[in-house]
């Protein structure tokens, strides 16, 4: 190791902390784009974790897997407190930077699809939506094409003896999740006698942490911009609030909340 090294250089802190260009001289861009840029950069973690916690739950490693998941849910608590801080700025605040936004938008972030994508909410026209931005259309296209968190998941309960119905292993992974009762099944199966396979209940309980933080970062978006720019549509186009509370009805593993209705 070279000892040039310094604390600045190794976390390359010059480009990191120059990376800020307001495009207005309100007091407040600076921490709407401080914001934005550090959960990009959780955002870039979870994706790294997710990546190797799929490989190992697809070798059927799965402690190795549990830490990586633990850690997601972790990074995804500081990605639902950075509403608490974003939501300081008022309408009036918001008002005197918005208009040098342009179409730019949160519902462009490639990472954010990404991680959907990952964990198995997948819709093909994002892809569309992402043409243009570096090899991001490419890199979801891709990911459409191999079987996502929960697939790998569910594929395992099937190689360690569930009855999975074989349509459900069968199915296109790009296709969207569609509610299964062997799924449920299976996993009421675990749910009822936790020490029969208790790794398998463990890792039900990591999934569960995903979505259930996944849905507190979705609710704390909706409720911040509904507090700062109400019901006004969004700068990329989108509904604003209406679209917010929709994908709050999207989840990415049904059968382990009907399961608790189920046992």
């Amino acid at each position: 190791m070279s000892r040039d090294v310094t604390y600045s250089s190794y976390l390359d802190l010059d480009r990191i902390l120059a990376a800020q260009h307001p495009a207005s001289d309100a007091h407040d861009e600076m921490l709407f784009i401080i914001v934005h840029q550090a959960s990009e950069l959780w955002l870039k973690l979870c994706l790294h974790e997710l990546t190797e916690a799929r490989e190992r739950i697809e070798a059927d490693e799965l402690r190795p897997a549990f830490k990586m998941l633990a850690r997601v849910a972790r990074a995804q608590q500081q990605l639902i407190q950075s509403w608490d801080v974003l939501s300081t700025m008022t309408p009036h605040d918001y008002s005197r930077i918005r208009p040098h936004l342009a179409s730019s938008s949160g519902f462009q972030s490639a990472q954010y699809r990404m991680m959907e994508f990952m964990l198995g909410g997948r819709d093909a026209k994002h892809v569309r939506l992402h043409r243009g931005n570096e090899d991001w259309a490419e890199r979801l296209e891709a990911e459409t094409r191999r079987a996502s968190l929960y697939d790998a998941a569910v594929q395992l309960l099937a190689r360690r003896g569930f009855a999975i119905d074989p349509t459900v292993l069968e199915r296109e992974v790009g296709a969207e999740w569609k509610h299964d009762q062997s799924v449920e099944a299976a996993w009421a199966e675990i749910y009822r006698d936790p020490l029969a396979a208790w790794d398998l209940y463990e890792l039900a309980e990591k999934l569960v942490d995903l979505e259930y933080h996944f849905q507190r970062w979705r609710f704390g978006h909706l409720k911040t911009v509904e507090r700062v720019i109400g019901f006004k549509r969004g700068t990329g186009g989108t509904p604003g609030v209406p679209y917010l509370e929709g994908v709050l009805k999207q989840a990415f593993f049904p059968e382990l909340l009907s399961v608790r209705t189920a046992i």
